[in-house]
């Protein structure tokens, strides 16, 4: 495996207040994956960035940066990374075309209009190039964001949180520049609450929750490590309750109790659902038809931040 492009080890932050933000974290982002980072609000997800990008001091840990310290060689280390954060932040009276080149030229970048071009077209933004910063739709300025992002032509893109409060079509054309970018090469670290974002884009996910990183995991295999099936009978006639000679299946009875709920790993070598069927057929019970439904990775994620509070409160 080759040197990870991004390497982060003992990274910490503990605010003056005693807030402590992000405990012990240690995480190796590998060259051209795309990295998607969970967790609910006030997980840590911005503060872990914020520190990455140099916007956050560390109280403790190291971070290389394509093998530059982020610290120790700044102005190397930084260059590397683009950066669009949450907030909408741009020049209110700039051009579009001016407020993107400026961002280029701040990382010591020659100017290169015909790069400045191709990343306003690649974004859409070709026939807004002289339109006033602050006349722009709330989409538009996200893609902005993107651009002067993209300007200096970093080597990893941090997109926190990139969907948040946008429509469904610029939601996907920005899932399509996300492949693209990845497939130059470029290196993506995303934080989303969208789990379907994650679930189609990542090859690897993160799970961080009260500043701590409970999870890494390839996000097949994670897959596939926690998530399950669901059959679902749906019973010819209202049942009372579950009778005590189905008790092996751990099944659960729906509010309206129209429903026989039995969950099983469909990996295993045996998913106990031919004798389940059997087991209904002795006891009675007609269904009139069933269905599958496989856990989604916001399944798993739920299921992950519970285990934590379970665990906390134990």
């Amino acid at each position: 495996m080759s040197d990870p492009v991004l390497s982060i080890r003992g990274l910490s932050k503990r605010y003056d207040s005693g807030t402590e933000a992000l405990k012990t974290v240690d995480l190796d982002i590998e060259r051209g994956e795309i990295f998607a980072l969970l967790g609910p609000n006030g997980a840590g997800k911005t503060t872990l960035i914020s520190i990455v990008c140099g916007l956050v001091n560390a109280s403790t840990g190291t971070v290389l940066v394509d093998g530059a310290d982020w610290r120790s060689d700044y102005r190397r280390a930084r260059s590397r990374i683009g950066l669009v954060p949450q907030e909408l932040t741009t020049d209110a009276f700039e051009p579009v075309w001016s407020t993107v080149s400026f961002s280029r030229e701040l990382f010591g970048k020659p100017r290169n209009p015909a790069k400045i071009e191709e990343v306003l077209r690649a974004l859409s933004l070709w026939d807004k190039r002289k339109t006033i910063m602050k006349e722009l739709s709330g989409g538009m300025k996200r893609r902005v964001m993107i651009a002067k992002a993209l300007a200096h032509e970093p080597e990893i893109l941090f997109l926190d949180e990139p969907t948040a409060g946008v429509d469904v079509e610029l939601r996907r054309d920005m899932w399509a520049m996300v492949r693209r970018l990845r497939d130059q090469g470029t290196t993506i670290i995303l934080t989303t609450h969208y789990i379907e974002e994650a679930e189609e884009m990542a090859d690897r996910v993160g799970v961080i929750n009260k500043g701590e990183l409970i999870l890494v995991e390839e996000k097949r295999e994670l897959m596939k490590k926690l998530g399950h099936k669901d059959l679902v009978l749906h019973l010819a006639e209202p049942l009372a309750a579950i009778p005590p000679s189905l008790a092996e299946w751990n099944l659960r009875l729906s509010d309206d109790r129209r429903e026989l709920v039995y969950r099983f790993d469909s990996r295993a070598e045996r998913t106990g659902v031919p004798s389940l069927l059997a087991a209904l057929r002795d006891a009675g019970i007609g269904f009139k038809d069933l269905d599958t439904h496989e856990s989604s990775l916001e399944d798993i994620f739920v299921g992950l931040i519970h285990q934590q509070r379970s665990g906390a409160a134990a």
